[in-house]
């Protein structure tokens, strides 16, 4: 099979870099001072003047395949779009293609009604407002999502949600105003049927985020990875997506797309700390010779060089069965992939790291920022042990 871009992806690409050049990394240390200027969890001026840049440009939604909403890429067709946003941390919202958003506002296009879609998902395309993902608690093993304990009870035309919920990013952002919740309806159902998805406003009463979380230091602002308790939380009965009992069938769908999605940024991180390894190794000497002559660098950039090209290549295989069989005929390969990318980027970004010495550890470079993001995927969306157990499964079954 072959990978060549499209016409279409050729020439979004060569706009997207030109973007990139233009308005991404000069702002980088605007979008920190921003950051930092005051409340953490405030807006970012920044942040709004470069998606109005973004959508003047062309440049909007080019996720969402399957969708006349988006721009009508294939998996195969974004993933270069992907990893290229990915190259800087914030850039994925400036293009309106950040996760969470990204999944819930694919989850409201194949599963929200009418009403749920002009409520919630126009504004997410307009990008109005953001969203989160609500599903993983601290009193449980979340990566078996069986083990969900929140409940989503009904009472008349509402339903009563309670629970308490950590690692949900997004709630920081100053203008999240929707929440995709994961909770049991029915404990006494089938395993996969007692769990269900509904839609809670951000300002609905019972609502208390009591935290953010870290990443080796980080707390991702005005992001945010948040601890919350939801304490008699009433929502409209309508609110439901798809039906009681449902939430596996919509996770599925949702889950496929949002880790090839993170693995198409990996890449574009991985790529870029190379780049400043290459750089830093070549203006630097160590024990009279260049760091780019000594062996082991060496042997370290050209080992760089394999991992990426083998993850990339996945990816665009794994996108590529999503594109013509399906996500759930493509659960191997998506695995694969959500175990090979974050690892490869860690090995890299730590390579990195060390060719920059205690400068590359430092808040004068990306690189500690980034490999705290890419370990950070080694746990979102499905820990690289779940998705190994399931890659062997798969590869024992073809032997009977």
């Amino acid at each position: 099979m072959g990978f060549d871009h499209s016409p279409r992806t050729a020439d979004l690409l060569a706009r997207l870099r030109a973007f990139m050049d233009e308005h991404i990394y000069p702002n980088e240390k605007l979008y920190y001072e921003q950051l930092n200027e005051g409340d953490r969890w405030g807006h970012i001026p920044l942040i709004d003047e470069l998606k109005e840049k973004a959508r003047a440009a062309g440049l909007w939604n080019l996720f969402l395949p399957e969708s006349e909403l988006g721009a009508g890429l294939t998996n195969l067709e974004y993933a270069p779009l992907c990893e290229e946003m990915g190259r800087v941390h914030f850039s994925p919202v400036v293009f309106n293609c950040a996760a969470p958003d990204t999944g819930n506002m694919e989850t409201l296009e194949r599963f929200g009604t009418e009403e749920h879609k002009k409520r919630w998902l126009e504004p997410l395309l307009d990008g109005k407002i953001r969203s989160a993902f609500v599903m993983t608690e601290p009193a449980v093993a979340s990566s078996d999502a069986t083990n969900i304990q929140s409940s989503i009870v009904r009472d008349g035309d509402e339903y009563v949600i309670n629970g308490r919920k950590w690692w949900i990013s997004g709630i920081g952002e100053h203008n999240c105003e929707l929440l995709i919740f994961m909770g049991k309806t029915d404990p006494t159902a089938e395993k996969h049927k007692q769990q269900s998805m509904i839609l809670i406003p951000r300002d609905t009463p019972g609502i208390t985020v009591l935290r953010p979380m870290s990443v080796f230091g980080y707390d991702d602002a005005p992001h945010g990875h948040m601890e919350m308790v939801f304490d008699n939380v009433r929502v409209p009965a309508s609110n439901m997506l798809l039906g009681e009992g449902r939430g596996f069938e919509i996770a599925q769908g949702r889950l496929g797309p949002g880790r090839i999605h993170h693995c198409m940024r990996m890449i574009g991180m991985a790529e870029r700390a190379l780049e400043a390894m290459c750089k830093r190794v070549k203006g630097r000497v160590a024990f009279g010779k260049p760091l780019a002559e000594q062996g082991v660098i060496i042997e370290r950039i050209a080992e760089s060089r394999i991992l990426i090209d083998q993850a990339r290549l996945l990816t665009l295989h794994a996108a590529h069965r999503m594109d013509t069989v399906g996500n759930k005929a493509a659960k191997a390969e998506i695995g694969m992939i959500k175990v090979a990318a974050p690892n490869m980027a860690c090995r890299v970004i730590d390579w990195a790291i060390q060719a920059h010495g205690a400068a590359g550890i430092s808040q004068d470079f990306f690189l500690a920022e980034y490999y705290a993001h890419a370990r950070k995927i080694r746990f979102a969306d499905g820990p690289d042990e779940v998705h190994r157990f399931q890659i062997g499964r798969l590869e024992l079954a073809k032997h009977g």
